[in-house]
């Protein structure tokens, strides 16, 4: 199925993970996909209107979070998350044909890349110089241009293929787990409940008094559902001031989340709701009544009244 004129961006350039993940949705190749140099790009677009659906990394089982996402998402943009896709992280050090372990001095790869490799790097090239690409396939775009031996790229395998570089030592990833995962946004509309979905909201304190982070919690407790992620973010309003980022099990549209960020609304300053989305491992929440007079009940109406469609 084709979607004529609609437009999906992601992190480019080619070959990167971002566009490796992207490729393994099958329902979303119909798009017309779109390269971009930065997350802060995509999201822009995004915002603007000028693509329909970004696609992003959110996340690496060993370096955390990717903070331009999730900033970009809790203070620059009102974006939705619908989806979540995980892709197992396998990375190559890539150099040009004939070069080997011994010729690099120098390697380049995006950040969290350039961390997840740490241990390989310093145990055979303790005294290559690390620098920062803005992607992976930017590293090995970089090595094929400069034509030089001495520099090697931290990058996937298809990379490689793309800019006709050889594998000059793979799988060099030091935690054979490395999984990253990316999330799929749009501008607006949530997905229905899977029977398996998580919420992600962003929760802003009164105060940093103590017990502020346990009444959030308590309101979760209260109701059996379970969170999967919780992390502290600085709110950009000075220093150790926080607001705090969470994920968890059901949908928003599950009566027993619903009331519990009904109650959260009743006693916060503000709550940024950032999406629902099919769980790639965890079960939803049970349901709970409440009441459909309360001021935080037509809140999150208005959040549940924007679900649609099947992504």
């Amino acid at each position: 199925m084709g979607y004529p004129n609609k437009r999906l961006g992601f992190l480019g350039p080619e070959g990167t993970f971002t566009e490796e993940a992207l490729l393994s949705q099958k329902d979303l190749l119909g798009f017309e996909l779109i390269p971009f140099i930065t997350i802060d790009s995509v999201l822009d677009a995004l915002n603007s209107g000028a693509i329909d659906l970004g696609f992003v990394p959110i996340e690496n089982s060993i370096e955390g979070t990717v903070s331009a996402t999730i900033d970009s998402l809790v203070f620059d943009y009102d974006l939705t998350i619908v989806r979540e896709v995980i892709l197992d992280i396998h990375l190559q050090l890539l150099g040009l044909r004939g070069a080997t372990l011994s010729d690099i001095k120098e390697i380049w790869s995006y950040p969290h890349a350039l961390g997840q490799c740490r241990k390989f790097t310093s145990s055979n090239l303790p005294n290559a110089v690390t620098n920062a690409s803005t992607s992976t396939a930017e590293a090995a775009k970089m090595v094929a241009l400069k034509n030089d031996g001495a520099i090697g790229a931290i990058a996937p395998r298809v990379s490689g293929k793309i800019y006709d570089l050889s594998v000059i030592a793979e799988n060099i990833e030091d935690h054979k787990g490395n999984q990253t995962r990316f999330f799929l946004v749009q501008k607006d509309g949530i997905p229905p409940s899977s029977g398996h979905d998580k919420t992600a909201l962003v929760c802003f304190q009164l105060s940093d008094t103590p017990g502020s982070l346990f009444s959030i919690l308590a309101e979760f407790y209260a109701r059996t559902v379970n969170l999967i992620k919780l992390e502290s973010r600085p709110s950009k309003e000075g220093l150790g001031d926080y607001c705090f980022v969470i994920e968890l099990e059901g949908h928003v549209s599950d009566p027993i989340v619903t009331d519990a960020i009904m109650s959260l609304k009743r006693k916060l300053p503000e709550i940024k709701f950032l999406g629902s989305f099919p769980n790639m491992t965890d079960p939803k929440g049970l349901p709970l009544e409440s009441d459909a007079s309360d001021p935080s009940r037509i809140w999150i109406n208005k959040i549940i009244d924007r679900i649609q469609g099947n992504f």
